[in-house]
């Protein structure tokens, strides 16, 4: 009997390719790619913006998105379901939850998407894949995706900034005071996002982007994405309660921002790379 020894693993196509040797023949293993369906109420309808804050470095978008969540009393509608990817199951009080999920905000009129699982970037094209059918069934008005990116910055650039296509910016930038981001490039869920708006998969898309510390929570960056969203869509939130909601915010996503800086440290994943490599400057 011949002893199969592994030789390495990648990611192509989204699938899991192990492959193994015995010296004179390879033998390639192939797992189910990863899936992620929207589950909603048949009757639920989008009639406005959709925000997206995913678990990430420093996790400003999703404290931010949370705090809106809290701030509003949202009610969930619906949430993520995941295949083939490893989950996680938050939970409160005893109570658990989803990891990933959609609130509606009456008033104003706006949905959100949470995610506290970190989506690697290997995931990136199905996770897209989901969310866009789910979008392209329900009406959904533009999509403003929150991103806190870890990159070298002084202290007059921790400020938001934007990277979107025309529509949105000339629907909802306009003549706000807000800097567009120099340059670079996106990877990862953002990149695939913003990828696809290019050819017009997606409404009207805009990323706003500020500079975040790891491993968070930086609720610094958070109160940035919470003054833009407030300036660009004409609501008003109590940032006081935010202050009195930091302490909370803060015990719980530092352990939830530790888990992410663990998977980034260790490396110790089915795939090559897990991490998106975002590249930009001021």
């Amino acid at each position: 009997m011949q002893l199969l020894i592994p030789l390495n693993r990648r990611v192509h196509s989204n699938a899991f390719i192990e492959s193994f040797g015995d010296g004179d023949r390879n033998i390639c293993l192939m797992s189910p790619e990863p899936t992620f369906e929207v589950v909603v109420d048949e009757s639920y309808r989008v009639d406005g913006p959709l925000f997206v804050g995913l678990a990430n470095v420093g996790m400003a978008g999703v404290s931010a998105l949370d705090y809106l969540v809290r701030q509003f009393d949202a009610e969930q509608v619906g949430h993520v379901r995941t295949r083939n990817l490893p989950d996680i199951t938050p939970f409160s009080g005893g109570e658990p939850r989803h990891a990933m999920r959609l609130y509606d905000i009456a008033d104003p009129n706006i949905t959100v998407l949470l995610s506290e699982l970190f989506v690697p970037a290997w995931a990136a094209d199905p996770f897209a894949d989901g969310v866009l059918n789910w979008i392209g069934d329900v009406g959904v008005e533009e999509l403003t995706v929150l991103h806190g990116v870890p990159i070298p910055h002084g202290p007059d650039e921790h400020k938001p900034f934007y990277v979107a296509d025309s529509v949105y910016r000339n629907r909802r930038i306009g003549d706000h005071e807000i800097t567009a981001l120099g340059g670079g490039f996106f990877d990862g869920v953002v990149g695939e996002l913003v990828t696809r708006s290019l050819d017009a998969e997606t409404p009207p898309l805009g990323v706003l982007v500020t500079p975040s510390h790891p491993p968070g929570p930086d609720l610094d960056a958070a109160l940035l994405f919470l003054d833009t969203l407030q300036e660009l869509y004409g609501f008003t939130a109590d940032q006081e309660s935010l202050q009195r909601l930091s302490a909370e915010l803060k015990r719980y996503y530092t352990e939830l921002a530790d888990r992410v800086k663990t998977i980034d440290d260790s490396r110790e994943s089915v795939a090559s790379r897990d991490f998106p490599e975002d590249r930009m400057f001021m």
